[in-house]
């Protein structure tokens, strides 16, 4: 009988956090490319690196993937609430 509510809890709760931090990481993702910040020997060092080489793409390449796996979370959360309210 509480398995519903139980249920449409997780699940908003999955998808505020999910989503939220999902935000966050794109946030610091992205905040490296738009914000051209850093010293122009070592950019200039960087930029005759091979592109995957290069660590302004690794990182902004891993923390794509984290905020890509934050909005899974979300999803699921999404997935427990229909659930939740398929039993209710």
């Amino acid at each position: 009988m509480a398995v519903g509510p139980l249920l449409i809890a997780c699940g908003v709760v999955a998808i505020v956090v999910g989503t939220w931090r999902g935000y966050v990481v794109a946030r610091e993702a992205l905040g490296p490319m738009i914000h051209d910040d850093g010293e122009p020997t070592r950019r200039a060092i960087d930029s005759t690196r091979p592109v995957l080489a290069r660590m302004r793409v690794r990182t902004f390449a891993r923390r794509t993937a984290v905020a890509v796996c934050w909005l899974v979370v979300a999803s699921y959360g999404l997935a427990l609430l229909v659930e939740g309210l398929a039993i209710q």
